[in-house]
C-alpha cells in the first residue's frame, strides 16, 4: 500500500532527545519505527523479552531500552539505556510528532467539490480534507467526513456519518454508517497527578474487498499500523485497537473487540461478544466461540470456547462433568 504519512514531523538529532547519554553516532532522526521495519536512521524501543527475536534483525540506527534488555541488542544499535522505555519514547514522539498526541479537528475539510470527483457520487453534506485520494465509481453517503490525506480506492462504498482519518483503504471496501476509522488509541502512561498521552503516528490500512458493519470502531497504530487483510468481514460494533492485525478471509461478529497489538491469522473466525486480550497471536484457521475470553496465543486450526478459553473438546467436557 502507499507510503502516505499523516503527521508533521520535526528533524531532531538523536543527542537533542538524549543530552544525558552517550551518543557515538549522531544523526538526524528520520521516524520512529517497529524493531522489524526500522533503518539506519531511525530510532526504535525494545521494552520486553518476548520481542528478543526482533532484536536480533533490527536495522535500527537506535534503540530505546533498558540495562538488562540492551544484552540482545547488536553493536550495530546505539543503546539508549532508560528505567521506563514506553515514558522515554512518550515523550520522543512528542517531541519529533508534536501533534499526534490528540486528534485535532481537520481545519482543511471543505465541501466536497463534484468538478474535482466527476467518477465520484456523493450524499449530501460530505466534507473533504486537503490531498484526498477517491478512487472512480466510489459512492460517499451523508454527513460523512475524510480527512486530510486519506485514500479510497476504487469501487468503494461508504455509509452515511462516518468519519476516516489517517487511513488508506484498498478497493471495493464497504464501510457501513457510523464507522470511525484512524482515529487516536486508547494510549497513555499512568501517573500519579497526570496521566502522560501516548502519541499514535500509525495509520489504518485496510486491504481489498473487506466488509466493515455499521458502527465500528478502529484506531490507528501507534508506532506500528492497524491493518485488515483482503476478504474480510467485520459484523456491527467491533472494535479494534492501536497496531491489531487481522488477515484474510476472516469472519468477525458482532461486538467482538481486539486489545492493542494482537496478530489474527487468515481464515479466522470470531462469534459475537468474544474478547482478544492485547498482544496475542491467534494462528490461521482458528475458530472462537462467541463469548470467549481470549488471554493467551492460540496455534494453527484450533476451534476454543469459554472464558478463559480453551479447546473446544475440554470445555465441553468440562461442562458435561
Amino acid at each position: 500500500m502507499s507510503s502516505v504519512f499523516f503527521f508533521k514531523k520535526k528533524n531532531i538529532y538523536l543527542n537533542k532527545l538524549f543530552p544525558n547519554n552517550k551518543i557515538s553516532n549522531n544523526f538526524v532522526i528520520n521516524g520512529v519505527k517497529p524493531l522489524g521495519s526500522a533503518k539506519k536512521n531511525d530510532i526504535s524501543f525494545f521494552d520486553k523479552k518476548k520481542y528478543a527475536q526482533n532484536v536480533k534483525n533490527t536495522k535500527a540506527g537506535a534503540c530505546i531500552t533498558t540495562s538488562a534488555l540492551s544484552v540482545y541488542l547488536s553493536k550495530d544499535t546505539q543503546k539508549i539505556i532508560v528505567k521506563n522505555v514506553l515514558y522515554e519514547l512518550a515523550h520522543v514522539l512528542k517531541k519529533i510528532y508534536p501533534f499526534a498526541d490528540i486528534d485535532y479537528p481537520d481545519l482543511t475539510l471543505k465541501n466536497i467539490s463534484k468538478n474535482k470527483y466527476k467518477l465520484v457520487k456523493f450524499g449530501n453534506n460530505v466534507l473533504v480534507g486537503k490531498n484526498v485520494t477517491l478512487g472512480k465509481n466510489t459512492i460517499i453517503g451523508s454527513n460523512t467526513i475524510i480527512e486530510h490525506d486519506v485514500q479510497i480506492g476504487d469501487d468503494c462504498i461508504i455509509g452515511s456519518n462516518v468519519i476516516i482519518k489517517n487511513s488508506i483503504i484498498g478497493k471495493r471496501v464497504v464501510l457501513q454508517d457510523n464507522c470511525k476509522i484512524g482515529q487516536k488509541g486508547f494510549g497513555f502512561i499512568p501517573l500519579d497527578k497526570k496521566n502522560i498521552k501516548f502519541p499514535h503516528i500509525g495509520r489504518v490500512l485496510i486491504s481489498d474487498d473487506v466488509e466493515i458493519g455499521s458502527g465500528c470502531t478502529i484506531d490507528r497504530g501507534s508506532i506500528d499500523d492497524t491493518a485488515i487483510g483482503s476478504n474480510t468481514y467485520l459484523d456491527n460494533q467491533v472494535h479494534m485497537a492501536h497496531n491489531v492485525k487481522i488477515g484474510s478471509n476472516c469472519m468477525i461478529a458482532g461486538q467482538v473487540g481486539f486489545a492493542g497489538s494482537s496478530t489474527i491469522g487468515n481464515n479466522v473466525s470470531i462469534g459475537g461478544q468474544a474478547g482478544i486480550s492485547g498482544h496475542l497471536k491467534i494462528g490461521n484457521n482458528v475458530k472462537i466461540a462467541g463469548g470467549s475470553g481470549v488471554i493467551k496465543d492460540i496455534k494453527d486450526n484450533q476451534i476454543v470456547m469459554g472464558y478463559p478459553a480453551i479447546p473446544f473438546k475440554d470445555f465441553i467436557k468440562n461442562w458435561r462433568k
